[in-house]
């Protein structure tokens, strides 16, 4: 036998070995009678970053705790604050405004997603819209503004390479393709598009370069 055959036996056995031990460790799990461990557990996966309820349920029920212990370790920490759907909903929207701009279609799905309720979702969602139309410079309310300006921001932020495309059509076509990609409705796709072409020498004109 080769030295790479003796070498590559036990990788194949790694495997099954450590479903085996996953698989005890669950077992192990579901026997529990108190909440303590399901708690540190719960702690544990909250240290890396906020999540929602339904998230944190699907990991401990996955993790093999029992479903009662679970509800009771949810429970407390909602109690405590650890837990809460609105602030998590709040703080991934104020995230993904700031480093990874979506519509607010996109933000919607990304919630629901994560489990977060239809009606909390709702509620963070016009948050940002009547916090856009409160900032400053903003001289009437509009609905899209906080969609308008997260558009403004991908396209500023992919400005380089989009300009790369000679051919001003084509180029405007990419832009709205971006946005789309990234969740943004028709029309705003339209308006941020069209105001990022009116600062470049060849704009071709107000349409959108064959983007419907």
């Amino acid at each position: 036998m080769s030295g790479g055959d003796r070498g590559s036996t036990p990788s194949r056995a790694r495997g099954p070995d450590q479903a085996h031990a996953r698989a005890l460790a669950r077992e192990r799990r579901a026997e529990a009678r108190e909440p303590g461990p399901v708690m540190d557990a719960a702690a544990r996966f909250l240290e890396a970053r906020p999540r929602s309820v339904a998230e944190t349920r699907r990991r401990l029920v996955h993790a093999g705790w029992p479903a009662e212990l679970v509800e009771s370790v949810l429970d407390r920490l909602q109690e405590l604050g650890y837990l809460d759907d609105r602030v998590f909903a709040h703080a991934w929207v104020e995230s993904r405004d700031r480093a990874h701009p979506r519509g607010e279609s996109a933000l919607r799905r990304e919630l629901a997603l994560k489990g977060v309720p239809a009606d909390t979702i709702a509620e963070v969602l016009l948050q940002r819209r009547a916090d856009a139309q409160a900032a400053p410079g903003m001289a009437t309310p509009d609905s899209a503004a906080p969609d308008v300006a997260a558009a403004a921001r991908v396209l500023e932020r992919r400005g380089a390479a989009l300009l790369r495309e000679p051919d001003a059509q084509r180029r405007r076509a990419k832009a709205y393709a971006l946005l789309a990609r990234h969740g943004f409705d028709p029309e705003t796709c339209r308006t941020a598009v069209t105001a990022w072409i009116a600062g470049l020498d060849d704009d071709p004109g107000p349409g959108e370069g064959g983007a419907s």
